[in-house]
């Protein structure tokens, strides 16, 4: 379950020698390394963005009937008819609602080489009916968080294909120190790695974190980049954009505030100027007119 920079030919390697000292290959890879299970109950939110081949690339969570919030470099460079997403299905080949984007915003403080501006919202072509998450107030260090994805279960680069079911993993946020890669602690947030074998992965991209606030969830943070320089999913924490950190930009865009009111023509008759000759009455009648004399 965050996104990792390694090599296919690297995992490849690591899978021969262990078939040659006997291990079992299908023990490389099991699911049990990256630690999520299968959803265990409804997340309408969530959202797996898909390819127009159908295939998922990145998660997202929905935050307002035309709006969902992703990874930045989930989505620069990428056109809105280049893709769709799946919306409030836990199998992300079918149900759910599919919906072409309209929009794609990436942060403009986004830099592939930096720390910090991971996020984008990406606006939809018609409203989703599905119920979206609440943004969350707060994620200090020691919250206990649970992050969702569609990410591979397996923990190199190309050693598997994405679930078909939605996976989630308990996990918390943690003290920044962990994350000894690029990381801005005053907008990102450095989640653990439960049991040090444990995290994001691969396809893991742009999905949530999210927090419990009594009866319903609370969008924590954005799946951005592997904490540690290890290209191996779990073996170090995961950073994650902080929503708490973005939610002035992310509410500009999806809750724009109110135009100004206009001048009314209720207001524009308490000056007491009376009607001019000809225009009609409140009640539709024309008002009277004085006859000129003859």
């Amino acid at each position: 379950m965050g996104r990792v920079r390694s090599r296919l030919a690297g995992a490849l390697a690591a899978v021969s020698v262990l078939a040659l000292v006997g291990v079992p290959i299908a023990s490389a890879v099991q699911p049990s390394i990256v630690g999520g299970v299968p959803a265990d109950q409804p997340y309408p939110f969530a959202v797996s963005l898909q390819q127009n081949s159908g295939e998922h690339f990145c998660g997202g969570a929905l935050v307002a009937a035309e709006w969902v919030v992703t990874a930045a470099h989930c989505v620069q460079g990428r056109e809105p008819a280049e893709f769709s997403a799946r919306i409030g299905s836990l199998d992300r080949t079918q149900g759910g609602e599919v919906i072409e984007p309209a929009q794609v915003l990436p942060h403009p403080d986004y830099d592939p080489d930096g720390a910090g501006g991971d996020v984008a919202l990406v606006r939809l072509a018609s409203p989703a009916q599905a119920e979206p998450i609440a943004l969350a107030t707060g994620a200090e260090v020691g919250v206990p968080t649970r992050i969702l994805g569609w990410g591979q279960t397996c923990p190199t680069e190309g050693c598997g294909t994405s679930p078909v079911t939605l996976q989630q993993l308990d996990t918390s946020v943690v003290d920044g120190a962990g994350c000894t890669a690029v990381f801005d602690p005053a907008v990102e947030l450095c989640t653990g790695n439960p049991e040090g074998r444990k995290g994001a992965c691969y396809g893991d991209s742009g999905g949530p974190e999210i927090i419990r606030a009594g009866e319903r969830w609370l969008l924590a943070g954005v799946s951005s980049r592997p904490g540690v320089h290890d290209a191996t999913c779990g073996t170090g924490p995961s950073i994650y954009t902080s929503v708490v950190a973005y939610t002035p930009w992310i509410t500009e865009h999806v809750a724009p505030p109110p135009p100004s009111p206009q001048p009314t023509s209720s207001s524009q008759s308490t000056s007491g100027a009376p009607p001019t000759s000809g225009t009609p009455s409140p009640s539709g009648t024309p008002p009277a007119t004085t006859p000129t004399p003859s």
